[in-house]
């Protein structure tokens, strides 16, 4: 069985307590963070070591940055999108056994038709190309991270209220269901169709309390891996703890045991 986890902890930090007994609980053969918010050299990478975890980085000061861990060494770590040079540290992919893991972190866009929105919508476009080599080249490909898109109405606690903004945009939304076109699935959305399960709640308004979030951090799978899926949930209980990030772990399970040659 192959457990895969995402977690945009917001500042690696702050929540490093969380993410070690979180790991220490729930022990994922693979778990993705983004927005870590230290250089790679920063990254307490023997810290996880201890944990048996194995960790590649790509970090940045302040902002952004990523890193994966791992119960069985990376191979062939590689950070960025190919042929294009972007300051902002928002992707790492590498192989486990037969399985590609690729973490992003997607930009957010700040406001429809802002600088940073199309950013956003250029390099999502940029990221399509990426995507269709990992998929011609690779056995079995997992993309996770904070997608920054809620893709659909379901995915959103007031859809009325959030119509037109940033994170459901109808151009965002389009280029989340390019990466489905590719030949990909959603891992939640495949297990559970009802409304009101969200991985983010802003820090305001008691929002987390009242369940008013958005379901923006995503695991997607190609289409044979997918056949393979068993289990995918969000894991609220993080939300919980003092001084949380405002995203929580989705955690997804296959039928397949990436230590086998």
């Amino acid at each position: 069985m192959l457990t895969v986890a995402t977690w945009n902890v917001n500042s690696l930090r702050v929540r490093q307590a969380h993410v070690v007994a979180w790991l220490q609980n729930h022990q994922p053969d693979l778990l993705a963070l983004q927005e870590i918010k230290m250089t790679s050299e920063q990254f307490p990478a023997d810290d996880f070591l201890e944990l048996g975890y194995h960790a590649v980085v790509s970090g940045q000061k302040t902002y952004n940055g990523v890193a994966i861990l791992s119960r069985i060494p990376p191979a062939s770590p590689q950070c960025g999108i190919p042929d294009y040079s972007d300051p902002q540290q928002r992707v790492i992919a590498a192989d486990y056994g037969p399985v590609t893991l690729l973490n992003l972190y997607v930009p957010n866009g700040s406001e429809v038709g802002s600088e940073k929105y199309l950013y956003k919508l250029d390099w999502f476009d940029r990221l399509h190309p990426y995507i269709r080599q990992l998929l011609k080249e690779k056995q079995h490909l997992v993309i996770v991270g904070d997608f920054n898109v809620a893709p659909a109405d379901i995915d959103v606690h007031d859809p009325e209220e959030w119509a037109g903004k940033v994170l459901v945009s109808d151009a965002e939304r389009a280029e989340f269901r390019k990466l489905i076109d590719h030949g990909l699935v959603d891992c939640y959305r495949m297990l559970d169709s009802n409304p009101g399960a969200y991985s983010w709640w802003d820090y305001r308004a008691a929002a987390f309390r009242r369940n008013r979030g958005l379901r923006i951090d995503h695991i997607l799978a190609d289409k044979a891996l997918g056949q393979q899926l068993v289990a995918c949930s969000i894991d609220t209980e993080p939300r919980t703890l003092e001084r949380p990030s405002d995203h929580t772990p989705v955690v997804a399970s296959f039928d397949i045991d990436i230590r086998q040659p």
